[in-house]
Order: C-alpha cells, then structure tokens, then sequence
C-alpha cells in the first residue's frame, strides 16, 4: 500500500518571551492532560536539550525527539513530523528560549512549518504589561501562525482578570494557570533534574494536567498538514559491530535519533553503568556519553575493575567516543564543585574541573577527521591539559576556536555533543 504524501495533525509550538517561563512544565502538563484523555500524545523538543525531553517523554509516554532545524536540518524535521502525524493524535513542540532567540528560531520553526504558536507568559511580576508583551509576540512577524497566550505563575483569579483585560482583541486569551510550587520540577547547574530522579514526578505531571481544566486547552487544536520527503534508505555500516554504551544516573545524554542512527546501521547495542557494572561488556566499540559524573565521584573511583577493563579496551586500539561527562570520567580527575577530587579512568592526561558558572554553551560545527558532525556545548567544567587538539569546533556566531577535539589512538574525547544524522557515513567510521 503506497504512503500518503502527507498527514493531518493537531499540532502547536509551545514557546515563551524568554527561558525560565515555565515552558517544559507547561508542555509536559499539555501532553499529559491529553494523554489521560486516551489521546496519543507526540512532543519535539526545539533545540539541543537533553533534560526537558526526559520530563516530556515521561508526561506523553513517547519518545522526545529533536526538532531543530540547524542541528537536525530541515528535510530530517519535516520527515520527523510527517511519521508522527500518521499515528500521533496531538503533536507538541517546545520551543528553546524565546520565540524569536537564535538562528534559527522557534518561531522559523513555526513558520516553516505552518504551526500555530502558544505563548506562555510568566505573568508573576506584571499585570496590564501583559497585554503589550502578548501583543508584541502575536505582531512582531505578520506571517507567524499565532494561536494565542498563556499567562502562567498567576497569583490570584482577581491577578487574572487584569491580565485578561489587557489584551487586545486581535489575541486569543486561553487562560491562565495559578502559581503553584507542587508542579514546580526541581532543577540543576544543567537545567532540570533528570526524570527518573524526581520520586514524585508522576504526581507532579498529574497535578500539572488537572491546571489545563482552568484554561481553554481542553479541546484539541486545529489540525496541520504534514507532507512526506523523499528518504534515503540507511546502508547497514555497522552490521555485526557490538557497541557498548554507558546509560546510568551518570551517563544519560543520549538523542534517541542517535541510538536509531546506529541500530539503523545494524550495530547491536549493549548498554552497560560504569557506577554499578564491574567491566564492560565484549564490544567492539564503546560509547561514553555526558551526564553527571561530578554527582558519583565515590561510586565512580571506587569502580576500579570497570576502569581496567576500559583501559583494555584502549589499549586494544578499539574505538572509543567519549562526549564532555563521559569525557571527564577518561581523565586523570575530576573535581566538583565543593573541592572534591577523585581519580577517573586515566587515558587522558588531563584534569577536569567544576565551576560554578556555564564554561561552554552553543551549537557548532564538529570537524572531525572522519567528517564533520552538527553537535553543541554546553557545560559548567574546564579541561586542564597540555594535549593537543586534532580539531576545534566550529561556532554558529563569532570567529574564536570551539571546543577541542581530542584523538588519541581510537579514542576521540571532546565536550561536543555530535548528533550522528548529520553524518551517517562518518558516524559508522568512529565507531569500527
């Protein structure tokens, strides 16, 4: 039976003025109010996070993928929404920072793609601003889908008339959400702290999807039309290749369009914790990914057994990516954020270090010697080595050198995060 050259799908893009508005506990509440409705919920995730989408596939009970246009590239977003729609009764897409932030924006997203934007306001700390701030979002760019706004963190039912009343005519007003700290996610130097650490979360998102009642939300959006692209079949580079990759509390950054890249390819996937297995498993290849080591320092040193066998497999010339936390985990050590110092795997001739503040933020370009990646940086430690680069990361903005790129025998380390759909060819040639 031949595909539809397109489907139909209710679909919004959630954005906002300005991170810290409230738009991944605003989204997941959306997609779970629908999803307990019996609807088949699929949410996007604009941008390079890897924290929101934990939250977001944990409220919608479907993997959260990416959906950015620079990083992911526009022919890859299309297809990706075409496949959801075909199944899929709502489609969601939070937006990363404001609407109109970075090149491309949440609101080119929008725009490319003909979905109506929702705007969450936090309407905390203003009242009749409101009306002007939802107004400049609405009218900044005429050819924008624009559904409506949000008021969130609203104080009081007296606060929301106010809000309310200072809208113009010509801007949907779909309600406003009262503050409320039990729906408030817990957060880190990284942004939210990962799902399956937060005990309550599934009351959380529950009291969350009860909010949507006070709003005008309850009813389905109007559909989008979806068209198909053209896809190219993967080749199976991979077939036969075991990679072992690391997935625990602390090694959790991984896209799912990554782990699909490789299965695509015919790679088998071994999933192993450096915090509690005591080798690898017998791969050809192993995978470290980032997270949070700096939060199990103890578990981690003491794990000296999984060390060696890491070693081995170094020392065998097999194939080793190691992204930014997976990265500090092959130093010599790793020192957080109160001092604490403890010894890492040891292949790298570096020290890693936590600081309080961001030290590396943005997308770039990865000019790998086996070809060049779209990843981002985004991390609160500094490296301190003497090893020299094979390459630096290539900036979005500005001309400065990005991140290092390290190779040494097998192993490439660097604090990038690659995004493997941008290079099939060059992502199986890291890995054999």
């Amino acid at each position: 039976m031949k595909k539809a050259n397109h489907n139909h799908c209710p679909a919004l893009l959630i954005s906002a003025p300005a991170s810290g508005q409230g738009k991944t506990t605003f989204t997941a509440a959306l997609a779970r109010y629908h999803r307990n409705q019996g609807h088949n919920v699929r949410v996007f995730k604009t941008g390079p996070d890897f924290l929101d989408p934990m939250i977001l596939e944990q409220a919608c009970g479907n993997p959260v993928y990416q959906l950015d246009l620079w990083m992911v590239g526009e022919q890859a977003c299309k297809q990706q929404l075409y496949e959801a729609a075909a199944d899929a009764d709502l489609i969601l897409i939070e937006g990363v920072m404001g609407l109109f932030d970075g090149k491309p924006s949440s609101a080119d997203l929008a725009e490319l793609f003909d979905i109506p934007v929702l705007a969450l306001i936090d309407a905390s700390a203003m009242a009749q601003t409101f009306g002007a701030l939802a107004y400049g979002l609405a009218h900044y760019r005429p050819a924008l889908p624009f559904a409506g706004v949000v008021a969130n963190r609203v104080a009081s039912q007296g606060h929301g008339e106010m809000l309310a009343e200072s809208l113009p005519d010509s801007v949907n007003y779909f309600g406003g959400l009262l503050r409320n700290e039990a729906i408030t996610l817990p957060e880190r130097h990284l942004g939210l702290v990962q799902a399956e650490e937060v005990d309550d979360l599934e009351n959380r998102l529950n009291h969350a999807a009860e909010l949507i009642t006070q709003t005008k939300l309850t009813s389905l959006p109007g559909k989008v039309i979806f068209e198909t692209v053209n896809t190219q079949t993967t080749e199976p580079l991979l077939k036969n290749i075991k990679i072992g990759i690391a997935r625990d509390a602390a090694f959790a950054f991984i896209y799912p369009a990554n782990l699909d890249v490789l299965k695509e390819m015919r790679a088998e996937l071994i999933f192993f914790s450096p915090l509690t297995d005591k080798a690898i498993p017998e791969v050809d290849a192993i995978w470290l990914p980032g997270g949070y080591p700096e939060l199990h320092l103890a578990e981690l040193e003491q794990n000296k057994s999984m060390f060696e066998s890491i070693q081995q497999h170094y020392n065998n010339d097999k194939p080793i990516l190691a992204e930014c936390g997976g990265m500090l985990y092959l130093t010599q050590s790793l020192t957080d954020k109160e001092g604490k110092k403890a010894d890492m795997v040891g292949l790298l001739p570096a020290d890693g270090k936590m600081q309080s503040k961001l030290a590396g933020l943005g997308m770039q370009q990865a000019p790998l010697p086996e070809g060049d990646f779209t990843a981002h940086t985004f991390h609160h430690s500094l490296l301190e080595t003497d090893m020299e680069p094979v390459a630096h990361g290539v900036r979005q903005r500005g001309n400065n050198p990005g991140e290092a790129i390290y190779r040494s025998k097998a192993l490439t380390a660097t604090y990038l995060h690659l995004y493997f759909s941008s290079n099939t060819l060059a992502t199986a040639k890291l890995f054999k």
